[in-house]
């Protein structure tokens, strides 16, 4: 009867691990500073919450401007509307007024 002894060596008992030890590594190193890790989650959310704010700013001036041609275009044009967006476009006034900028237009 032919038997084959293989010797037993410590090598072998450490590649499993070690392999299991290089995908954790490699797969922990990626959720974490990966293209859609943590990092760039957070840096995604403070971007979003940026231009949530940036968007709040832009809807409130969009509803100024609507509501200032409003008072323009209903067939009722209101002169005092009128006359100050004119003296403000072009920089004209009285020489005994006082001219305040506000800069909402």
């Amino acid at each position: 009867m032919w038997t084959k002894h293989h010797k037993k060596r410590r090598f072998g008992r450490f590649i499993i691990p070690a392999i299991t030890v290089a995908f954790v590594s490699y797969f922990g190193y990626h959720c974490i500073h990966g293209e859609l890790g943590l990092i760039a989650t957070e840096k995604f959310e403070q971007q979003r919450l940026q231009r949530a704010q940036d968007l709040s700013k832009l809807t409130h001036k969009r509803e100024q401007l609507e509501r200032q041609v409003m008072l323009m275009s209903d067939g009722s044009l209101d002169k005092d509307m009128l006359d100050e967006i004119a003296r403000y476009q072009l920089n004209v006034s009285r020489p005994d007024e006082i001219v305040i900028f506000n800069n909402y237009f």
